[in-house]
């Protein structure tokens, strides 16, 4: 038997799976998805479970559950749910995008119902199996003591990667941030990218800068990697729509640095960007263009 669970075993998930899996860390999984869980247990040696209560029979006390649910209702539910199965001494750990004051609130409820809580930020994406994850977790000493052998197989080394942030919430709030900076980097690159593409007089090589700055250049990143890769493939990022989801994170950590009085412009207009470009800046547009017509007779352009 094993003493952990994994509950939600969509790409991050099922990769968390298998990276554990790779430490010698077997888990009992559950999914929506049963045939999911079946096969990811078949694949990582661990045990699949039809239901979230089956998933926790499975378990040795004391019980670890770590969620990687959507935030919002599902993790909820799932916390409402494990409320009813879990005994004093159990752990659950929270490895969504989750808000961190619902972080905080379900640590306190949790904690009057002598559970423990961690509150874990997750970063790596889908390379996360092959280089391990970036961990930043919150919460009492004693929950969080239970889950360090976990964050060390997750990460990319057993002492590297992985933080204790601080209390309940902690997590959450330093991973909200993190993509609030992730916003401000990707936009940045987009902009001086989209401004070289402009420059038709020059014929430059986008492809070519992309390769150029990822050696040595003060702005190599991932995020670079990732950019100059697209570039590589112009048919393909042609064939993209100009609509840039946000999960949620940017907008609290907007947010918060109005909530806190610390200005934070850069991830602020990155949100704006994002959310120009989902539509929601085409009713201003019309106005202003309607303005424009106005005052000074200028044509507009039909839809």
């Amino acid at each position: 038997m094993t003493s952990f669970a994994l509950v939600g075993l969509g790409r991050m998930g099922a990769n968390m799976a298998r990276r554990l899996a790779r430490g010698g860390i077997r888990a009992a999984l559950f999914d929506q998805d049963v045939a999911v869980a079946r096969s990811l247990a078949q694949e990582t040696g661990g045990s699949a479970a039809a239901t979230l209560g089956a998933a926790v029979e499975q378990l040795e006390a004391p019980r670890v559950v770590w969620l990687m649910l959507p935030a919002g209702a599902a993790t909820e539910a799932a916390i409402g749910q494990l409320q009813a199965l879990l005994a004093a001494g159990d752990v659950i750990v929270d490895g969504a995008n989750s808000f961190y004051k619902d972080s905080q609130r379900r640590a306190a409820t949790l904690r009057r119902n002598g559970l423990g809580f961690v509150d874990c930020g997750v970063s790596g994406g889908v390379h996360g199996l092959a280089n391990g994850y970036c961990l930043m977790a919150g919460g009492d000493a004693d929950a969080l003591e239970r889950v360090k052998p976990y964050l060390r197989a997750l990460a990319p080394a057993p002492d590297t990667g992985w933080l204790v942030a601080g209390p309940a919430g902690a997590g959450h709030f330093v991973k909200m941030v993190h993509n609030g900076i992730e916003y401000g980097m990707m936009q940045a690159l987009a902009e001086g990218f989209a401004l070289m593409e402009a420059k038709k007089e020059f014929g430059l090589d986008l492809a070519g800068i992309g390769e150029l700055w990822r050696h040595g250049s003060v702005v190599r990143s991932w995020l670079l990697d990732l950019t100059a890769e697209a570039l590589n493939d112009p048919a393909a990022l042609a064939a993209v729509a100009p609509h840039v989801a946000d999960s949620g994170e940017g907008r609290w950590t907007a947010i918060e640095a109005v909530e806190a009085g610390v200005p934070a412009p850069v991830m602020s207009l990155a949100l704006m960007m994002r959310l120009a470009s989902q539509g929601q800046n085409d009713f201003a547009a019309r106005l202003l263009a309607k303005m424009r017509q106005g005052f000074g007779g200028h044509a507009v352009r039909k839809a």
